[in-house]
């Protein structure tokens, strides 16, 4: 049996494999509503500062399981709600960061340069009508990347991409953040120090304690979760406290953001946008389909490349560049970050890698249910009949379809019903999302030290924002931390225990060059 037969069979798996389920007298097949109803409650749950998907899809795996069971027929319902999930809370996760400038997701951290800025011109709902369309396109062009290319793409790029050559990438990557959002790169240079050193804290690769002082409660590290919640949701509370503070001694009275102007989105514009979407959906999808680096580094690269174009069009026209709130760079961050979801399949099939932290509970799901063991005989053709696991995979890709056909005709509606929440007054928005912050953290930690980390690291994110210190490569450092040195680590060892490993290939020559370069170059520019 070939290619054609196999999809033909996941899409029947779809629609027959799991049963029916009547809704107002129409049978809809069990797996396209829970991508339905998966969708839905990952828009909302992205569009909640303080909760995430990974956070959403780790709640309901269990309860999902306990409710269909470890069998085959359970798999598609199942991986359906919580790709549902992972595809809605990419797209919601841009709704906090354009309306309160602090983003959903970590991989809606860029989308706040631009989205914020909107924001404050009056121009919030068309911000957001940018961001879903530019998420949805991404998702698509990266979904058909899959269909097409999932039993190639792979392996290509394991070909190509040796351990010494990831954590060159890894290494390019910082430098780009560093000198991109960095205003001096001094200031970005010190963020990513600081990620670097308190992701380093606790217990390390060698299972002994290091950097911790003889503290026992140091020894276990910070939990990642209280690290970038603190830092972003945390420290940006405190922030807009103290500017409300601010308000009332200037003004007597908050300050409230309000629609104004024009902010729909026509046909024309669109198109536009489709010049900063499409090179990003690309670096998106490439991205993807490396294993174990994620999505942070798809945004990071695809809004600072967004960025150079750009701002090269405008160097004299200081409201047109990126940063000031222009509609191409809130384009250029979704497309990137929504491009990853679809290609991150790739090595999650084909070899169990996932890629980012949503895709971590996609391996658990088939681990725990009949159906599927990711590894390269997913894409096998057997001597005669189907490969079963290849009629599952074809499965999901048409789950992965329906979700962003579903998203295309109503996601948007979703996100700006979401969007309402910039008429709260701050006073009770703000205490909300402390209070759902630090509940998320516990809930999923169930540790007061673990809410102790997060006030502390908040604190931190205050004062770095007050000294104009960017939070973004503090975060982004901190997530990269992990695979930098475990790719690192195993790197060194492969390559015999050289210590030029970084320079061992032309491609990582060619990589660490760029890093220095980008460096080099944002320092000698003039910071605007």
């Amino acid at each position: 049996m070939g290619v054609l037969d196999h999809i033909f069979l996941g899409f029947d798996a779809v629609l027959y494999g799991s049963g029916v389920v009547p809704v107002l007298g129409i049978g809809i097949p069990l797996p396209l509503l829970m991508v339905f109803l998966g969708l839905v409650t990952g828009i909302v749950v992205g569009s909640i500062p303080g909760l995430a998907g990974p956070m959403a899809m780790a709640v309901a795996l269990p309860i999902l399981i306990s409710i269909f069971g470890y069998e085959t027929s359970a798999f598609l319902p199942v991986l359906g709600f919580l790709i549902g999930i992972m595809k809605g809370a990419t797209a919601g996760g841009a709704v906090p960061a354009i309306l309160f400038n602090t983003p959903g997701t970590p991989d809606a951290l860029l989308t706040t340069l631009d989205g914020y800025p909107m924001t404050r011109k009056g121009k919030a709902f068309k911000a957001l009508r940018v961001a879903h369309f530019s998420s949805v396109s991404g998702d698509s062009v990266s979904d058909i990347v899959l269909f097409i290319g999932a039993p190639f793409l792979a392996i290509m790029v394991e070909s190509y991409l040796d351990l010494p050559e990831k954590a060159a990438l890894i290494l390019l990557s910082l430098c780009f953040i560093a000198a991109i959002v960095g205003k001096p790169v001094g200031k970005g240079l010190i963020a990513v120090g600081l990620g670097l050193f308190f992701a380093t804290i606790g217990t390390g690769e060698d299972f002994y304690p290091r950097l911790t002082g003889n503290i026992v409660e140091l020894s276990g590290g910070f939990p990642i979760a209280c690290a970038i919640l603190g830092t972003l949701v945390i420290g940006e509370v405190f922030t807009a406290l103290y500017e409300m503070r601010g308000e009332i001694i200037n003004h007597g009275r908050l300050v409230r953001h309000k629609i104004a102007g024009d902010n729909s989105l026509p046909l024309a514009e669109k198109r536009q946008l489709l010049g900063y979407i499409l090179p990003s959906a690309a670096i998106g999808t490439t991205i993807g389909a490396l294993p174990g680096i994620g999505s942070t580094l798809a945004a990071t690269l695809g809004y600072s490349t967004a960025k150079r174009r750009h701002d090269a069009r405008h160097p004299d026209d200081q409201a047109q560049r990126f940063g000031s709130g222009v509609p191409q760079g809130v384009a250029a961050t979704e497309a990137a970050n929504s491009a990853v979801s679809g290609a991150n399949l790739i090595p999650v099939l084909s070899l169990g890698i996932p890629g980012n932290a949503a895709a971590v509970f996609l391996i658990l799901a088939m681990d725990s249910i009949n159906g599927l063991n990711p590894s390269p005989s997913v894409f096998k053709f057997p001597s005669s009949g189907a490969n079963p696991e290849m009629v599952m995979a074809f499965g999901l890709f048409t789950l992965m379809a329906v979700a962003n056909i579903l998203n295309w005709a109503g996601g948007l509606q979703v996100m700006r019903l979401m969007g309402n929440m910039i008429h709260i007054p701050k006073q009770i928005l703000l205490p909300s999302v402390l209070l759902l912050t630090i509940a998320g953290v516990y809930v999923q930690d169930t540790n007061l030290l673990s809410v102790i980390w997060l006030v502390l690291f908040g604190i931190m994110g205050f004062v770095m924002r007050l000294c104009t210190i960017p939070i973004l490569p503090f975060v982004i450092a901190f997530i990269l931390t992990g695979p930098l040195e475990r790719t690192a680590r195993q790197a060194f060892s492969a390559t015999g225990g050289d210590p030029w490993f970084l320079f061992s290939s032309p491609i990582c020559v060619m990589l660490m060059a760029g890093s220095l370069f980008v460096l080099v170059y944002f320092a000698r520019k003039p910071t605007s």
